[in-house]
């Protein structure tokens, strides 16, 4: 309880504020690296997804590759990418490895959303004459948009976390305080930067839930329940007014 305390105290210090890498700098800098590898990921994974969940080709391959890339340990793939590359492009290449990490859950979330989407929807949408891309855009994409942003939400979850060994290759992030109070065995360093990666992904986790209630269609959303209602009254009505 004490160290809980202390680390408490070590995050809310005003020393947190001043000195070579101030918390929220580090903050910063940890979500820098989140949205812009979130960012690039989304912009690889979703038009592929949809691809795949539109057209049903690839389907198998894409379940192979994510699952694959999924068993990838995070801190050798960066320095992997980091000798590749070069140790003068460390940005780049940590960038490279984030986005590995996060497109699996994207991709997923992208291809699943189209493929939980009712067939015969998509049936009558073609039999009232609308082309293939207005199936798409029209149909489709909004019916599976909460898949999409669950892959959203697994992937950034799995990014925030992966940022944090950012600091090993010295580009700062809140995995700073980690590797720098381990050697010093300030135990409440570590703890408090810990407490705060965790509240940042709760923060980041309940937008993303807050995003995946909103997005969907107001149709889907009231049609059932109001149905439900209505069966369930009908049902009360007719025990108590037997037929006789």
């Amino acid at each position: 309880m004490n160290l809980i305390l202390d680390a408490l105290a070590w995050i809310f210090s005003p020393d947190r504020l001043t000195g070579s890498t101030p918390l929220p700098a580090a903050i910063g800098q940890h979500l820098f690296y989140t949205f812009l590898s979130v960012v690039i990921a989304s912009v690889i994974a979703i038009p592929l997804g949809y691809y795949i969940g539109h057209t049903g080709r690839g389907r198998n391959l894409a379940v192979g590759i994510s699952g694959a890339a999924r068993a990838i340990p995070s801190f050798g793939l960066i320095l992997l990418l980091v000798l590749l590359i070069g140790v003068t492009q460390k940005p780049l290449a940590a960038t490279i490895a984030f986005v590995l990490l996060g497109i699996p859950s994207i991709l997923a979330g992208a291809y699943a959303g189209l493929e939980a989407v009712d067939r015969r929807v998509v049936d009558a949408a073609r039999a009232v004459g609308m082309t293939e891309w207005q199936i798409l855009v029209k149909v489709e994409i909004p019916l599976g948009l909460p898949l999409l942003i669950g892959g959203l939400r697994a992937g950034a979850l799995q990014i925030v976390a992966t940022v944090v060994l950012a600091a090993y290759v010295t580009l700062g992030g809140l995995g700073t305080y980690i590797l720098q109070g381990i050697p010093l065995r300030k135990f409440d360093m570590i703890l408090g930067s810990a407490i705060v990666i965790v509240a940042l992904a709760l923060v980041l986790d309940g937008l993303f839930a807050l995003a995946q209630h909103v997005v969907v269609p107001r149709g889907v959303t009231a049609g059932r329940p109001k149905e439900l209602r209505t069966t369930s009254t009908r049902r009360r009505a007719a025990v108590g007014n037997p037929t006789v």
